[in-house]
C-alpha cells in the first residue's frame, strides 16, 4: 500500500509538471507578442534618432554651443537607451524561444545546437529561478566551454536542457543547504564545462555543496530519490535526467560526489551515434 500511495504521488506530480509545461507555453507565446512590438519599435526608433541626428547636423549653426551639445548628449543617450531595450528585448525573447522549444519540440528529433548557448541559457534559467524563491540565494557560476567547439552538434534540445535544469536546480539546493551550516567563509559555487572529445560531447556540472550519501548515489537513477524535504522535490528529476542522456542521445552518467565537498555531474553524449 505504500508503494501504491508512492506511486500515485509521483502520478500527480507528473501530472502537474504537465500542466505547468502547458502553462508555460502558454504564457511564453502571450509575452513573446509584446516583446516583439517593443523591438520593433525600438528599431524604429533608433532610426527616427538617425534622421533626427541628420536634421541637427543642418541646423547646428542656427543654435547656440550650448543647446547644440545639449541636444547631441540627449540624442546619444536616447541611442544608448534604445540599443539597451533592443538587446535586452532579443534576450528575452530568446528564452521564451527556449521554453516553447522544451513543449513543442519533437520527440526524439536532434538538430544542429550550439551547446555552450543552451547550457549559458538554461544555466543562469535555474539561477534565477531560485533566486525568485530565495532573495538571500546567490552563488557564483564558472563557465568554461571550448573556444572551438563545433556550434552545430547534433542534440535533442529540448531534453538536453532539461537534463541541465535538473541538475542545476539540484547543485543550487546543496550549494543552499550547505551554506546555512557553514560559516560566512564559505562560497557558495557552481562550475559549468563544456567539450569535444574523441567524438563526445562531454559535460560537466559540478558545485561544492552537501554532496551525496552513498546510498542516495547507487539509487539515485533507478528509484523516485529525493533528499529534498516535502513539496521541494519530486524525486523524478534525476529519473528523467537519465532517461534523456542515456536513453535519449545513448550517452552516460559519472557522479563524483563527497559529503560536504560536493557533487559533480559528467554527461558523456557520442556525436556521432550509430
Amino acid at each position: 500500500m505504500t508503494e501504491i500511495e508512492t506511486l500515485q504521488q509521483h502520478l500527480l506530480s507528473l501530472q502537474k509538471l504537465a500542466s505547468l509545461g502547458l502553462l508555460s507555453a502558454g504564457i511564453a507565446h502571450e509575452i513573446q507578442n509584446p516583446l516583439n512590438f517593443v523591438i520593433n519599435f525600438s528599431k524604429m526608433s533608433e532610426k527616427l534618432l538617425d534622421d533626427m541626428k541628420e536634421i541637427m547636423e543642418d541646423v547646428h549653426d542656427k543654435i547656440s554651443e550650448d543647446d547644440a551639445a545639449d541636444i547631441d548628449d540627449i540624442v546619444e543617450d536616447l541611442s544608448v537607451n534604445m540599443q539597451k531595450i533592443r538587446e535586452h528585448g532579443e534576450r528575452a525573447v530568446s528564452i521564451i524561444q527556449g521554453i516553447l522549444l522544451i513543449s513543442r519540440g519533437k520527440e526524439g528529433e536532434r538538430i544542429p545546437t550550439d551547446i555552450a548557448h543552451l547550457l549559458h541559457e538554461y544555466v543562469w534559467l535555474a539561477y534565477h529561478a531560485q533566486r525568485a524563491s530565495d532573495k538571500t540565494f546567490n552563488i557564483s557560476i564558472s563557465e568554461q566551454y571550448q573556444e572551438d567547439m563545433p556550434r552545430d552538434i547534433m542534440v535533442i534540445p529540448q531534453d538536453l536542457s532539461r537534463a541541465v535544469l535538473n541538475v542545476v536546480n539540484n547543485a543550487c539546493y546543496a550549494v543552499a543547504e550547505r551554506a546555512q551550516n557553514e560559516s560566512e567563509d564559505f562560497k557558495p559555487a557552481i562550475t559549468v564545462e563544456a567539450k569535444v572529445e574523441n567524438e563526445n560531447l562531454i559535460i560537466a556540472i559540478g558545485d561544492n555543496g552537501c554532496g551525496m550519501p552513498d546510498d542516495v548515489r547507487k539509487k539515485i537513477f533507478h528509484d523516485a530519490v529525493t533528499t529534498k524535504p516535502i513539496g521541494k522535490g519530486t524525486g523524478l528529476g534525476m529519473l528523467i535526467t537519465h532517461d534523456i542522456i542515456v536513453n535519449g542521445h545513448k550517452g552516460k552518467i559519472d557522479i563524483d560526489t563527497k559529503i560536504n565537498e560536493g557533487t559533480k555531474f559528467t554527461f558523456t553524449i557520442p556525436i556521432k551515434s550509430e
